[in-house]
């Protein structure tokens, strides 16, 4: 295992051993750009209040390990993005920030983080972390953590008798006899199209077309026959009643503590509350609905660099040789109860509520973190309530309306 190089009075050696990251957001840093010589000995790192517990021993472990002093600054969740993006300019940011992937749009068109690279490394994670860190064929993030959503039974409802289609499965859970069949929160107002993504992605309908390595671009993928058949789906659940927009978040997770329905599509944030309940549940990857591989949005945590960071050499020492190895990615998951973006790690946890959600998850769709997304859930989860509840006569012509906005929103920004 890879573990990180000892810094004493900071030698030249250091620099030649690590791709160092530079001062622009466009180019992965020259070698010989910057020296460990030139460094201070300690970099700053912000961390917001949610994780801040998780990295201090993380940051006295590398300490001890490598004689660099990682200055640990507490931010608030709410504020530590926007304050990154106008500090760095000012030269004011740290060297390090911990956040989520769907970040990274922002981040690269404001300038403000530098590319890494993880060279073959990157075999070594989950394929959606990795590109959930993508944008415009560079990475930009190194993942340490990832969470998604999948499909919860109540194994006191309903036998392990899988099913290779989302129809077989709702038959399945109709057979049990309880109030509801499959729980997909929505909501009356604008749904949830999160929830309903993994069927979604089954028609071969993604909100954004994808590249080779897996970046977002800003082409919507959810038009055409794929979407006409996908909202065709949606009118036909909420004939079934399998979907109902008066069914929230709450309403759904307290139907399933209530034993009133065999399945669940949720995350590990419920699945959480079901073990206190003493409630036996697996967890599987959602069944296919349109015949294609069924893909969940995917969230990652990672860590940036950023584009003007005076201690670069040793931010990128950390990032991406430290947090990267097994032991760190496993004393995070310990700490912070999120599965470990490193395979390695990850195929190590005897949990099977997290080895399910981490099956369900391995081949999911990272959030696209363009800024574009931002603009698209107005329009998405409104037009799937209507159809689903029945406002919407013809499905694929209120997808295709609901296209056409997008569209507009997207030429608009």
């Amino acid at each position: 295992m890879r573990r990180s190089i000892p810094v004493v009075a900071a030698t030249l050696g250091l620099a030649l051993t690590l791709t160092a990251c530079s001062g622009s957001a466009d180019e992965p840093a020259d070698d010989t750009s910057s020296s460990a010589a030139e460094s201070t000995g300690s970099f700053v790192m912000w961390v917001d209040e949610t994780r801040i517990d998780s990295f201090k021993p993380i940051a006295a472990e590398f300490e001890a390990e490598t004689g660099v002093k990682v200055e640990l600054v507490q931010k608030i969740s709410g504020e530590i993005k926007d304050d990154f993006i106008s500090q760095v300019p000012t030269g004011e940011g740290p060297d390090v920030v911990i956040g989520a992937h769907d970040w990274t749009g922002s981040f690269v068109t404001n300038g403000v983080v530098a590319p890494i690279e993880l060279g073959d490394k990157a075999g070594e994670f989950a394929e959606s972390a990795i590109t959930a860190f993508a944008y415009d064929g560079q990475q930009y993030g190194m993942p340490y953590a990832i969470e998604n959503i999948a499909l919860i039974r109540n194994n006191a409802l309903l036998a392990d008798t899988p099913a290779t289609t989302f129809d077989e499965l709702v038959a399945q859970a109709q057979g049990a006899g309880t109030e509801f069949s499959v729980l997909i929160q929505q909501g009356p107002d604008t749904g949830d199209a999160y929830h309903l993504y993994p069927l979604q992605t089954s028609f071969g309908a993604p909100i954004f077309t994808q590249t080779e390595d897996g970046s977002y671009t800003t082409d919507l993928g959810l038009g055409g026959a794929p979407g006409d058949a996908f909202a065709a789906y949606l009118q036909k659940l909420g004939q079934q009643k399998v979907l109902d927009p008066q069914i929230d978040g709450d309403k759904a997770k307290q139907a399933f503590l209530d034993g009133k329905a065999p399945y669940i599509v949720s995350g590990p944030w419920y699945a959480t509350d079901f073990t206190k309940a003493n409630m036996d549940i697996a967890v599987l990857p959602v069944p296919s609905a349109g015949g294609q591989e069924s893909k969940p949005f995917v969230g990652v945590q990672g860590a940036f660099i950023s584009a003007k960071s005076k201690n670069a050499v040793l931010a990128n020492e950390f990032v991406t040789n430290f947090l990267t190895t097994e032991k760190v990615q496993t004393e995070l998951y310990e700490s912070g109860g999120r599965l470990p973006a490193l395979t390695a790690s990850a195929e190590k946890i005897d949990d099977p509520i997290l080895q399910g959600f981490n099956e369900a998850g391995a081949t999911g769709a990272p959030m696209p973190s363009t800024p574009e997304m931002n603009s698209m859930w107005e329009f998405w989860g409104s037009t799937e309530v209507q159809i689903i509840g029945g406002q919407a006569a013809d499905p694929a012509a209120a997808w295709n309306t609901m296209v056409t906005n997008m569209q507009g929103a997207i030429d608009a920004s």
